[in-house]
């Protein structure tokens, strides 16, 4: 009985930390780069070029992947 709540409470544990990670705020100013989630880019983001090509048709000039769930972030210089 022990074990299994000891186990239920580490599963339970990591899927918090995975939610929190993915749930970060959309926009960052870390050195001076802001980033927002891509809004047109469908499906999981594997490669940097796609996501960057979807990125410039909403006006970023740039983007990339990241994240558990591998999505496409659209970057751009903070104002």
């Amino acid at each position: 009985m022990e074990l299994s709540r000891k186990l239920f409470s580490a599963v339970f544990l990591v899927l918090l930390l995975l939610v929190a990670i993915e749930v970060g705020p959309v926009t960052v100013a870390e050195a001076r780069t802001c980033e927002s989630q891509s809004h047109k880019f469908k499906g999981p983001c594997v490669r940097k070029s796609n996501c960057a090509n979807v990125c410039k048709t909403e006006g970023f000039p740039s983007g990339h992947c990241r994240g558990f769930r591998r999505r496409c972030f659209c970057t751009r210089p903070c104002h």
